[in-house]
């Protein structure tokens, strides 16, 4: 669906998100850092005046073999490029909070294209009656000037955004992702084949998530309006072909197997349990989504199960598990090694299940098999290693043997064949970063060559002690080695050799605290949290703090609910949040509200006296999760 206006073409897309909520950032994001250390720095497209400069934010390897994410900016003048990077900054910080961005870090690449616009902002900002401003990518509020359309729908000139996006070089448009961010404080955004943002609003930075969500997963809105304040209309059309929206019973899913009955009564990563819970796709009635929360539904809280599921598989289609393997375009000799390298998701490694004639090799995980040892008979063999993400994030068989999750290398080998030896020595040839902390739930990783005559060992020492690996030496995952709290050094070496990389590993999560307004009394029981009694509104300030540089999402939770990013107050990013018996309406949407929460006016306003828990923790920029910690609050009937 297009729209026109200044005789540009702007992409019409999903609405924002309905309950927009940002994190609090407490300090500066690692944007410089690679994180594969040996990864080739893209080169920057030359400035030519005013033109746009390509600029690596964060490299993971070669273009052509990630997913990019593509930041560009509108309304920013040059003067203003500062302003875009630190908006970009604060975007990005949150985006990394979330899974399974988290986990799946080390597959993206990150760009950002700086275009300086002639004029400062962006169109119909905030209302129809405000001037157009001669911008780099024509963005508008009202889905691009248009009085049919909604306030918070911010597009964009698709086909300027596209010939940026073309500038990143190695990228394309089956390998990236086009987020542009408005100059604007003004709240909104949109999800399509391109995802917009405004830069600057306080609750903006988690705008970016739920449009790729739009943008990459195909997902829904989950909410229940399209006009803020005006209940939508109950649903009245067939089975949504939506992955998270659905007409049938639990009983139903469960007995034909379909949409999320994997999930079924799981504890929602949102919040809740997983199930069945009416509204979505702007309908208040008639149609039902897996979790009460979601990112798709109110900003804050994070992808569900069946919404995670999804991301998965649709970032993994953009790269290619196996990243390279021994030549298989003619028979090898059974004289040699073969080998393949893999990507290495930060949340866990990949498993190699290797076959010879269609039986499994003992091999363990091994990214490389030495023919040598298998005494192979005369006549041709097919040797076949098959790579196999094995996250706990997904559960659909058909998604895990798709191409996203599962990929099959295959050699003809014939022991007739005689190799040449190619004088390859052993070398370090890509690892994680070791310039910034790793966390204690990381996976840090360390490839090599590949002589065709051996394998080089790669011995792992954790402050001094050596580390058992097994066949797979080229990943280590740290939270098997259930770390002590502390900062430790991990080294890698190779057998034999002098190389050696070198680690910080962050074990030691950042410390938060709270601040309260003043409560009528407080009351300190032994082995119990400590207990505020209110009679009315409060507020809530966390802030945190690092040993560590990067930056800290803070989050918290209402009686065990989902956990919810914590990012001020949505008027105000350096106000603390505040809650309220019923809730505070803002911009037809409702915060706050202690107790069983609300999204929106219609949802249930009765006030939950008595007492509540509240727990409040932080993930750094290391992914170190902290400890929740909680206190009380007893709010009485005035």
């Amino acid at each position: 669906m297009t729209s026109q206006n200044k005789g540009v073409r702007r992409e019409v897309v999903r609405l924002a998100a309905a309950r927009p909520v940002t994190a609090r950032l407490v300090t500066a994001c690692l944007l410089a850092a690679a994180l594969v250390g040996t990864a080739p720095a893209a080169a920057e497209t030359p400035t030519r005046g005013d033109g746009p400069v390509v600029v690596p934010v964060q490299t993971t390897g070669p273009a052509d073999r990630r997913f990019n994410l593509v930041f560009m900016g509108d309304g920013y003048t040059a003067a203003e490029m500062p302003a875009f990077r630190a908006d970009l900054e604060r975007h990005l910080n949150t985006l990394w909070s979330i899974e399974p961005f988290a986990s799946y870090r080390s597959y993206i690449n990150v760009w950002a294209v700086e275009a300086p616009s002639a004029e400062s902002g962006v169109d119909c900002d905030p209302e129809l009656d405000a001037p157009t401003r001669d911008t780099a990518l024509d963005m508008g509020f009202w889905g691009g000037c248009n009085p049919d359309s909604v306030r918070r729908l911010l597009t964009v000139d698709s086909r300027k955004a596209a010939a940026l996006a073309d500038l990143v070089p190695g990228a394309s448009r089956a390998n990236r992702q086009v987020v542009a961010l408005a100059h604007s404080s003004t709240y909104g955004g949109a999800g399509g084949s391109y995802a917009t943002a405004s830069g600057g609003n306080a609750l903006s930075s988690l705008i970016t998530p739920h449009e790729i969500g739009h943008s990459l997963g195909g997902l829904q809105d989950e909410y229940d309006y399209y006009a803020r304040g005006v209940p939508g209309e109950a649903y009245s059309g067939p089975e949504p072909s939506s992955s998270h929206h659905t007409l049938m019973t639990e009983g139903q899913m469960r007995e034909r197997r379909a949409k999320w009955w994997r999930w079924l009564g799981e504890e929602s990563e949102s919040g809740g349990v997983i199930g069945r819970y009416e509204g979505g796709l702007y309908s208040t009635k008639g149609v039902w989504r897996p979790s009460r929360h979601s990112l798709m539904k109110t900003l804050g809280y994070s992808f569900d199960q069946v919404e995670r599921e999804v991301m998965v598989q649709a970032i993994s289609a953009k790269v290619d598990l196996v990243q390279d393997h021994t030549p298989n375009r003619a028979p090898l000799g059974a004289d040699r090694t073969v080998w393949v390298d893999t990507l290495h998701p930060v949340g866990g490694p990949l498993t190699v299940t290797w076959r010879l004639d269609g039986r499994s090799l003992p091999t363990h995980g091994a990214r490389t098999v030495d023919l040598r040892k298998l005494r192979l008979s005369p006549g041709q063999h097919t040797l076949t290693a098959t790579v196999t993400d094995p996250t706990p994030f997904v559960r659909d068989p058909a998604v895990r043997a798709s191409a996203a999750l599962t990929r099959t290398v295959s050699w003809t080998v014939d022991p007739s064949l005689t190799t040449e030896r190619d004088g390859t020595g052993a070398a370090f040839t890509g690892h994680t970063p070791t310039g910034s902390p790793v966390g204690a739930r990381t996976v840090v990783h360390a490839d090599t060559t590949h002589p065709v005559d051996g394998t080089p060992a790669v011995r792992w020492r954790l402050d001094g002690r050596p580390v058992a690996t097994g066949p797979n030496d080229r990943d280590l995952d740290l939270r098997r080695l259930r770390l002590t709290p502390g900062t430790h050094t991990l080294t890698a070496r190779l057998a034999g050799g002098d190389e050696e990389l070198s680690w910080t590993v962050d074990a030691r999560p950042a410390t938060s605290a709270y601040e309260l307004s003043e409560p009528l009394r407080t009351e300190r029981r032994p082995g119990r949290p400590v207990e505020y009694v209110y009679d009315g509104p409060f507020t809530m300030r966390l802030t945190a703090r690092d040993d560590q540089e990067g930056a800290v999402v803070s989050q918290f939770r209402v009686n065990g609910d989902g956990w919810y990013t914590y990012y001020g107050w949505p008027t105000d990013a350096d106000a603390p949040f505040r809650f309220t018996p019923g809730g505070t309406v803002i911009d037809d949407l409702v915060y706050g509200k202690l107790g069983r929460s609300r999204a929106v006016p219609w949802d249930d306003a009765t006030p939950d006296y008595g007492t509540h828990t509240i727990e409040y923790r932080t993930i750094d920029a290391a992914g170190n999760v902290s400890p929740a910690r909680s206190f009380r609050v007893t709010l009485v009937e005035p």
